[in-house]
């Protein structure tokens, strides 16, 4: 059951990717990079997660999609960009060559410039039965959760650190913006595909904070005691660069604990507000149980 409705958002997210892009024109090379890291084996989790919280409200899934996929387009465009050599100088991607590897360093920055310029220009476009305030907040969520105070911060501030002693609070940060913010879009996202008062909003911004941070923690875990097989990347990265996780400050079980312990704290969330989800369930179930 977790593993099915996993693949079944994946297969229809691929299918709407798979239509995007064709490498055709003269810029056909960028369109070819682009599409190379988006079209890679990933898990499409993020995506899956917009999916999830719309059907929690009745909203059928090819309405989501457009949404779904733009945040895939971020998502994939922030990976390009974390392998370069001047960020985490990575060779492996979802099991793959990094894009700089096949493409160039050059090529590979742009096909990055131009996933994430589209995710924008997607999730502008009109989308069936969402009025045009609520796909403004889509906008808007989208773009606070991915820039400065969000995803791009974290990464600042997890580049500053990397390789040096660092704090517990340094962590918390790093995390909660570097990677739980997307994951909290995605469910901010999926909830605006319904109209639903302001108390449900918040409890479901809460409960995608929790997963995003549950999902990193377990990250952490995971490039510790991990193979490079299972992750598609390179393992034990984190330990020989010096960056900071939690496993470093608080060792392994701590870790898997405060990962159930947040996870708990976002269930609260929902459950204070009535809000019962099996979509959401099963892919939560997923991000603490997964091995890669």
């Amino acid at each position: 059951m977790l593993q099915t409705y996993l693949e079944a958002c994946k297969a229809a997210v691929n299918d709407f990717l798979a239509r995007l892009f064709e490498p055709t024109g003269l810029h056909a090379r960028l369109k070819e990079a682009m599409k190379y890291s988006l079209m890679a084996d990933g898990k499409r989790l993020r995506p899956a997660l917009v999916i999830a919280t719309a059907e929690t409200f009745g909203v059928p899934r090819d309405r989501v999609l457009p949404a779904a996929a733009a945040v895939e387009l971020i998502h994939c465009y922030s990976l390009i960009h974390d392998d370069l050599p001047c960020m985490d100088d990575d060779d492996l991607r979802r099991g793959q060559p990094t894009n700089h590897v096949v493409f160039g360093e050059a090529m590979a920055l742009l096909a990055g410039d131009a996933l994430l310029t589209e995710a924008f220009h997607l999730l502008a476009s009109p989308l069936e039965g969402v009025p045009a305030e609520r796909q403004l907040a889509m906008i808007r969520t989208l773009a606070s959760r991915a820039g400065v105070d969000g995803m791009v911060g974290g990464q600042a501030v997890d580049i500053e650190r990397t390789g040096g002693q660092g704090t517990l609070q340094d962590v918390e940060f790093i995390h909660l913006h570097k990677t739980a913010r997307l994951i909290q879009a995605c469910v901010e996202i999926g909830g605006y595909f319904a109209d639903l008062d302001d108390q449900v909003r918040q409890s479901l911004s809460c409960y995608g904070e929790c997963l995003g941070l549950a999902f990193q923690m377990i990250d952490d875990v995971l490039d510790v005691t991990a193979s490079t097989e299972q992750l598609g990347k390179t393992a034990g990265k984190d330990v020989e660069e010096g960056k900071l996780t939690y496993p470093r400050f608080v060792g392994v079980e701590r870790t898997r604990q405060m990962a159930q312990d947040v996870i708990r704290r976002g269930e609260q969330a929902l459950a204070k507000v009535g809000v019962r989800s099996e979509p959401l369930q099963v892919l939560q179930a997923l991000i603490v149980e997964r091995d890669r």
